[in-house]
């Protein structure tokens, strides 16, 4: 594997991301079957056991333009160890993140890079901000993302869920050596 940004987590995992493809939905299903049940709670807002044919098709079908996918595997094993994902408005103001961890690579410093990677890769495509719809029981998503400067705001209409939210430094941009996860039109 050797096309990709390349990042090392604080628990020393080596990653190499790419955009994920409309190909990549058999490897997407099988990362899923790797996820603790709580965090696939904590993804998808809702208590499923299998995620289904549509959600993939769905997480696959980006327009590299306003949203993306990251796969993010553990450059030793191959494994995909986690998937990030960048949807935002149609003006590019905000961005909406979620990523989600197989369980074998929880507490590694996984979450942490790659949400470090989709605030650098959406500043550099534009976007003013990042956001996140949090159900209040993930407490160690919340932790993270305040440790990573979000505010948490009471989520309108909805007291289980919170949203977080980051303002993006214009100069917090994509390192140079992974322009190549740019879309062609912001490079």
């Amino acid at each position: 594997m050797t096309a990709g940004t390349v990042l090392k987590t604080k628990g020393g995992v080596t990653l190499r991301v790419r955009a994920a493809n409309a190909g990549d939905e058999p490897v997407l299903a099988e990362f899923f079957s790797h996820v603790a049940p709580d965090d696939l709670r904590f993804r998808f807002l809702s208590g499923l056991a299998q995620v289904r044919h549509e959600q993939l098709v769905a997480m696959l079908s980006v327009d590299h333009k306003a949203a993306e996918t990251f796969f993010a595997f553990d450059e030793e094993s191959g494994t995909l160890a986690a998937v990030a994902m960048l949807a935002g408005d149609s003006d590019l103001d905000t961005g909406e993140v979620a990523i989600s961890v197989r369980a074998d690579y929880k507490h590694k410093g996984v979450a942490w890079c790659l949400l470090e990677h989709l605030a650098r890769f959406a500043a550099g495509i534009g976007f003013r901000a990042l956001v996140s719809i949090e159900s209040r029981d993930n407490r160690e998503a919340i932790e993270l993302e305040r440790e990573m400067g979000f505010s948490v705001k009471e989520y309108p209409g909805d007291p289980t869920l919170v949203m977080v939210r980051r303002e993006l430094d214009p100069g917090e941009v994509v390192r140079a050596n992974s322009h190549q996860d740019l879309p062609a039109s912001a490079r």
